[in-house]
């Protein structure tokens, strides 16, 4: 007769060991229904759930020589038709990945996540670390730190579970991402990024402003901006005409000197070697987004034309504002073009300008933004540098660091 069997072996990892017990379930024709390893620091942790053809006793004893002579703990556990069906059933539940990100994850970051999950009644299958493990006493430089936990079940109440990884975020100094785990996930194909306060640590209307002696004026237009008593284009029209009379050559030795964002650098070496797609879509001008094009390798930009005669700026630009609306409607003419599913695109900015392509695209990453955007974003990453965005994709270091 038949049996289900459940064994799990613990103990000193070293090579062979897999092989060995797989050898023992080869000579008795076991079938694997299920099967994980883990090794945490030289501890193995290794679980195979397997069928008999017939009377399970010879190949458990085997199992248990076997195991003593390499010195490891055994358990055996019968598992019944019954609850291997339930087990099988289970699989048409959801399917979601969490990933924590920080300088470093604390026990009460984690246990304050996984008791969200517990409450939301969210099973983990799996945690694995995605981020190096860190030196106990030497000083690292972009010290980060990234925990993958991949959970399964029926989702309740998502905008709960979404306020309290929120909540916990701005408490914690923690970043909390919460994805469906599919398809999509796996296979992103497009980032979009801001590029003010995203790809570069400065908004350029300011360095221009303070250049042109107008940097009190341009602020105070923008505060007015954020609180809403003029809207974006008017603002940018008032703000450009301040620096009419600069001299183009102020804009070569800005953009000659922009700050890049901290990661940018293994962010995009890494988007360009897995062939995705990149675009700025800017609310900022032309002039700096080709000379990040060509520092990166971007494939398309878009943002706003100054007009310049004689070398001189004239207070006018060329073209319609690129505002939220343009950015999200550039979004979805790029994936058209490139025949690429929105829910495979991603989308990153800072501003409350950029909601509009950040909840379009299948990813929205609010990038060390306000409280405000964060809260109106899909996802948001403020902990670390925009290399953060590698670890929600999933990717380890030992696949970045080449």
């Amino acid at each position: 007769m038949s049996e289900i069997i459940l064994v799990n072996i613990s103990g000193e990892d070293r090579p062979g060991v897999t092989a060995a017990i797989t050898s023992i379930l080869g000579n008795y024709d076991a079938l694997i229904l299920d099967i994980g390893q883990a090794d945490i620091h030289h501890g193995l942790s290794l679980g195979i759930l397997f069928q008999t053809p017939s009377d399970s006793a010879p190949v458990l004893k085997a199992i248990l020589f076997k195991t003593s002579e390499l010195g490891l703990n055994v358990r055996f556990s019968a598992v019944s038709e019954v609850e291997y069906t339930n087990w099988v059933n289970r699989q048409g539940k959801g399917r979601y990945v969490v990933t924590l990100l920080g300088k470093t994850i604390t026990a009460k970051q984690l246990g304050c996540v996984t008791n969200v999950l517990a409450q939301q009644h969210l099973n983990i299958d799996s945690i694995k670390r995605l981020t190096g493990r860190p030196a106990l006493h030497q000083q690292e430089e972009n010290l980060r730190s990234c925990i993958e936990l991949s959970v399964r079940g029926d989702l309740p109440d998502k905008k709960w579970m979404s306020e309290q990884f929120l909540k916990y975020s701005a408490e914690l100094g923690v970043d909390i991402s919460f994805q469906k785990d599919d398809m999509f996930r796996r296979n992103r194909r497009l980032i979009c990024f801001d590029m003010d306060s995203t790809l570069i640590k400065t908004e350029v209307i300011d360095e221009l402003a303070d250049r042109a002696g107008v940097g009190e004026q341009v602020r105070a237009i923008t505060e007015s901006a954020m609180r809403g008593e003029i809207d974006f284009t008017e603002s940018f029209r008032r703000r450009v005409a301040l620096l009419k009379g600069l001299d183009e050559s102020v804009m070569q030795d800005i953009a000659e000197h922009l700050p890049i964002m901290d990661g940018a650098d293994r962010l995009m070496a890494t988007l360009k070697t897995c062939g995705i797609k990149i675009a700025i879509l800017s609310g900022g001008f032309t002039y700096f987004g080709h000379y990040l094009q060509k520092r990166f390798g971007v494939d398309y930009v878009y943002a706003n034309e100054l007009e310049i005669v004689d070398g001189k700026l004239t207070g006018r630009y060329v073209g319609d504002v690129v505002d939220g609306r343009r950015k999200a409607e550039l979004l979805r003419l790029i994936a058209q073009v490139e025949k690429i599913n929105l829910a495979q695109v991603i989308a990153v900015g800072d501003g409350a300008n950029d909601l509009p392509m950040l909840n379009l695209a299948g990813l929205g990453i609010a990038f060390h933004a306000k409280p405000k955007v964060k809260a109106n974003a899909q996802q948001s990453l403020s902990t670390i540098g925009l290399d953060g965005i590698l670890y929600f994709l999933g990717f380890r270091d030992i696949h970045i660091d080449m």
